[in-house]
């Protein structure tokens, strides 16, 4: 078996504690949004979980929780691939925000942005990954966008 990098370790565990404080029902700050923006942020929600649907089976088997390339993974430049670096985190990042918006939930929104945060870094040292493994995933990255195509 295969040992975890400790950094793998730390990135995953991070995430699963931001997710679990994600879910918790914490009612920091009170506010309300607006009908429209409210339906708004639920098609936002639903963005994020095709996104995050589409990236997840684009992936195949190479698909890992951890960031550190699989031994066996191949470089994966179709799909949403083609136009995202990390379409999961974006997905992720999104469904967070709309259904942070959609429940009028601080605490939500909050953990959603700390969770990009978090995203930012860890696809930092994932790319740091995939450059070893993937030498060409240097010009991958200077035609794709980390999150968001283009950006």
């Amino acid at each position: 078996m295969k040992k975890i990098p400790v950094l793998d370790a730390v990135f995953v565990s991070i995430q699963l504690l931001l997710f679990i404080a994600y879910v918790l029902p914490i009612d920091w700050i009170s506010f309300t949004i607006n009908p429209v923006l409210k339906i708004f942020s639920l098609l936002i929600f639903g963005l994020g979980l095709l996104i995050l649907l589409m990236a997840l089976f684009g992936l195949k088997s190479n698909l890992t929780p951890f960031p550190s390339p699989k031994s066996n993974a191949t470089l994966i430049q179709s799909g949403l691939y083609k136009y995202i670096r990390h379409p999961i985190y974006t997905g992720i990042i999104f469904a967070a925000l709309g259904l942070g918006f959609y429940d009028e939930s601080a605490w939500k929104i909050c953990t959603a942005l700390v969770l990009w945060l978090l995203f930012y870094f860890k696809s930092r040292y994932e790319e740091k990954q995939l450059i070893k493994s993937f030498p060409q995933y240097l010009s991958y990255r200077k035609t794709t966008g980390r999150f968001i195509p283009f950006i």
